[in-house]
């Protein structure tokens, strides 16, 4: 019983770990990484280590695709147009 829940506990760390290498957009990367930290945590749980498995599903789970996240987010802001600037100072005047 044990050898098979660390089985499904270890595939769903590789189906995680593929997905999350395979994904493109950040955001969902930090998504997909939250799942993997879970499933991590899950496999430690299993592997009867719940100290380790406390320690992966507060940084891996929450921590980090929280701190990636806002990072996107401050990254892809954009600056907010300067209403005092004219269309002849932006170059589209004659």
């Amino acid at each position: 019983m044990n050898t098979a829940l660390v089985g499904v506990a270890l595939g769903l760390v590789v189906v995680c770990a593929t997905i999350a290498v395979l994904c493109r957009e950040p955001a969902r990367q930090a998504v997909v990484l939250a799942a993997l930290g879970l499933s991590l945590s899950v496999l430690f749980a299993v592997l009867q280590s719940p100290d380790v498995a406390l320690s992966q599903l507060a940084v891996g789970t929450a921590l980090t695709p929280l701190l990636i996240l806002l990072t996107i987010r401050k990254v892809s802001r954009r600056p907010a147009a300067d209403p005092r600037r004219t269309d002849e100072e932006a170059g589209d005047g004659e």
